[in-house]
């Protein structure tokens, strides 16, 4: 049997990823109130696909707050998700007590695997804790996508996992779990691969960030992202799955805490890492862009704007509004008496006080009379969106769509003025 502990996003989707592959699974948290509400089928968090899947398993997933049933599983992993702060450090306190509770109760001989991110020489701190009777301690590497996590957790690229010993064979009951799928099997050193979870994401913040410096270009000279994006696709150095699609700076959590980290293990170590701080830069100025077109098409021209905000989580598929550009949007705006009709399907309540701010629960209530529309979160619902539909309910023409969600073909039909990024602006836009 499988243990895993912590059931936030990271422990479910892995719990359930594990079931799938019939394996015997025994998903534990510490809080009894959360574990009745998993039992009624209630969970915590969005996830596409989530609640399906943990219906089709539930003859080999059992949900439990009972500590003492950890001694049965041969295979325990510390899976709960890290908590980060405003200032985009990690509070590695839920790994800790749940790696303490795992090492006190695992049978000798388990193997113990920390699946949280944390920083490097974390679980090399814990070796002398868990490997007693027998036991193992192991790192690995997540790489869950919000929004596609049962697709990354069902079909892995690869698996990346650190060890005391990267020359000794893998721990039976871990090789024969991560065997299931199918998949490339990378042991390293417990460092390299703490690391090597860092890394991924530092890559993936210097495509964005090139694409977004690129797409912006485009903006002011007249061409279009979208025609140069597939040129850069088929070439074999970049590849047909680079983040090549501009957004609005780093949102959620991931992405800007790994970079914090990188920043403050340079300084501390005396390496340089200041192209980690032009990438923080420009993301806090790309995710204005929405701000930067309302000003120059709309705020400037109407004494008494209303904007229409489509979009309140950071990202579709998720509830969570960690660094959102809507959010942002609103939270200038409304306390600066511009009133703004907000509309989002999941996303957690908005910290935004200001009684020009108000939440609505249908899409095109939320256009009602407004002068723009601004589209900061792509929902997949969004794009099945009527252009008309929407000119018919604002008063105004301006659709500010950075992620292109509304057909722009429909959009001049309906007569919209639609501004999206990395390609001219609604003044120069020929339909």
């Amino acid at each position: 049997m499988i243990g895993f502990l912590g059931m936030s996003h990271l422990g479910l989707v892995s719990a359930a990823g594990a079931a799938a592959k019939g394996f015997d699974v025994l998903a534990f948290d510490e809080d009894a109130e959360r574990v009745d509400r998993l039992r009624a089928g209630e969970l915590p968090v969005v996830e596409p696909g989530l609640g399906e899947l943990l219906a089709d398993v539930c003859g080999r997933l059992t949900f439990s707050a009972d500590a003492e049933r950890l001694a049965g599983c041969e295979l325990l992993y510390i899976a709960v998700d890290v908590p980060t702060a405003p200032d985009d450090t990690s509070d590695p306190a839920p790994v800790e007590r749940l790696l303490r509770l795992a090492a006190g109760v695992a049978a000798p001989y388990a193997c113990v695997v920390v699946l949280s991110q944390v920083e490097p020489g974390f679980t090399r701190a814990f070796g002398e804790l868990v490997e007693r009777d027998g036991r193992t301690l192991c790192y690995q590497v997540e790489t869950l996508i919000f929004g596609r996590a049962l697709q990354r957790a069902l079909e892995p690229e690869r698996f990346i996992v650190g060890c005391a010993d990267p020359a000794a064979p893998l721990p039976a009951p871990l090789r024969a779990h991560l065997g299931a799928y199918g998949c490339p099997l990378l042991p390293m050193r417990y460092e390299s691969a703490e690391l090597s979870k860092i890394a991924i994401n530092a890559f993936l913040v210097s495509t964005i960030s090139t694409t977004n410096t690129l797409a912006e270009l485009c903006e002011s000279i007249g061409a279009r992202w979208d025609e140069i994006a597939p040129a850069l696709r088929l070439d074999a150095r970049i590849g047909p799955a680079a983040y090549l699609t501009p957004g609005l700076g780093i949102g959620g959590s991931n992405l800007s805490r790994d970079l914090a980290t990188i920043d403050r293990l340079a300084r501390g170590n005396g390496t340089d890492a200041g192209l980690v701080g032009t990438w923080r830069a420009h993301a806090a100025h790309r995710v204005d862009w929405p701000l930067g077109v309302l000003h120059a098409q709309l705020l400037s021209r109407v004494s008494t704007p209303r904007v229409a905000l489509w979009g309140l989580s950071y990202k579709e598929n998720t509830q969570s509004t960690r660094n959102s550009p809507g959010v942002r949007l609103a939270q200038i705006l409304a306390p600066a008496g511009i009133g703004v009709t907000a509309y989002d399907p999941e996303a957690e309540p908005v910290p935004c006080p200001a009684a020009a701010f108000r939440r609505v629960a249908d899409s095109l209530e939320a256009c009602a009379d407004a002068d723009a529309l601004v589209i900061a979160t792509p929902w997949p619902a969004f794009r099945e969106a009527d252009p008309a539909a929407v000119a018919a309910a604002l008063r105004g023409r301006l659709v500010v769509d950075p992620y292109g969600v509304l057909d722009a073909d429909g959009c001049c039909a309906a007569g919209l003025s639609q501004a999206r990024l990395g390609a001219p602006l609604p003044e120069t836009h020929l339909c």
